[in-house]
């Protein structure tokens, strides 16, 4: 496909994922609060007083209401589990879009007798079915449907850590893909659920910060697996079946929303001048979906009083050009 053609895909992808946006910032257009109460690292944030985890410089953190906020936003449905959101905070259009999304799951103490046994297809298949009944609710929202593609990393037991972790690709029907890098955090009283969802040239690259994030994290004393004492409650229920399970819980999460602003720019670069009102508009709206996240004041630009642009000299014309264009994210 080449650019004019992708150009034109992604404009009316752009159009549909921002009307709301754009309407909802014109109820207001004085003032718009922040939809997400973001808390800068470094602090040692608490996920529902069951855990913490250390957010460092350079990340920001919110709570239950944030983390559902932010999933709303991304175009993922909340299950009402959700007990804290990491994002990084974005500095410049080469920072990575990625979010990290908690959620405790008491479900009581998980034995895990089958670590030697774990059951990758049903889990697989157990995934795709969550995700699917998912779509139902996202249809009636609007939003386009999701499904997964297959694995990134099949899933693993680590006995030290009592973790089960796994990563699943997923598409929407937009072309949208992401990864869903999922980790299962086992606990005396249940699981905390962790996902890292972003796109999948970028996993390779973000999973070591993600990795020295994950290590921070620690159960409350007396909520550690190792707490576990006769008489707790137990699960009903083994490692492959506290996946494959629950079905409707096991959605795979989206990010598609939260990157396209990054790639606006390009668009802008590729696109003749007679389009390009239209998509700085776009862009303008997707800028405030991000304001809207992380809650930035937008600046207004200082206008003359009079009503002739200045033109751009031939320096800046021949800056502006670009030396190689990349239109849309790339489908993996």
């Amino acid at each position: 496909m080449n650019v004019r053609k992708c150009a034109a895909v992604l404009l009316c992808v752009l159009i549909q994922c921002t009307l709301s946006t754009v309407c909802a910032s014109q109820e207001n257009p004085e003032k718009q609060k922040p939809a997400i109460d973001w808390q800068k690292g470094p602090l040692k944030a608490s996920l529902n007083g069951v855990a913490e985890v250390t957010v460092p410089e350079g990340f920001l953190f919110t709570d239950r209401k944030g983390a559902q906020k932010l999933l709303e936003l991304t175009e993922n449905i909340p299950n009402g589990k959700e007990v804290g959101a990491i994002v990084p905070e974005q500095k410049g259009t080469d920072d990575g879009v990625w979010f990290v999304i908690f959620e405790f799951h008491e479900v009581g103490f998980v034995k895990d007798d089958e670590k030697e046994k774990i059951d990758a297809g049903a889990i697989l298949k157990s995934i795709q079915e969550g995700t699917e009944e998912n779509n139902e609710s996202r249809k009636e929202k609007g939003w386009p449907e999701f499904h997964v593609v297959g694995w990134e990393k099949p899933p693993y037991y680590d006995q030290r850590t009592n973790n089960l972790t796994w990563a699943i690709q997923g598409r929407d029907d937009r072309g949208g893909s992401s990864v869903n890098h999922s980790i299962r955090i086992l606990g005396r009283r249940g699981t905390m659920n962790v996902d890292l969802v972003l796109a999948p040239k970028e996993y390779a690259s973000v999973l070591p910060a993600f990795n020295s994030l994950i290590g921070t994290f620690q159960f409350q004393q007396g909520s550690r697996y190792a707490d576990f004492v006769k008489g707790d409650k137990v699960a009903e229920y083994g490692l492959t079946a506290l996946i494959a399970g629950g079905a409707g819980a096991l959605a795979v999460k989206t990010g598609f929303l939260l990157k396209m602003w990054k790639f606006i720019l390009m668009l802008i670069l590729a696109l003749k001048k007679a389009l390009i009102v239209i998509v700085v508009g776009i862009g303008a709206a997707i800028k405030k979906l991000w304001n809207k996240i992380f809650g930035r004041s937008e600046e207004v630009p200082h206008t003359d009083s009079s009503d002739t642009p200045s033109m751009p000299s031939n320096d800046q014309e021949e800056a502006e050009k670009p030396t190689e264009i990349e239109v849309g994210p790339k489908i993996e």
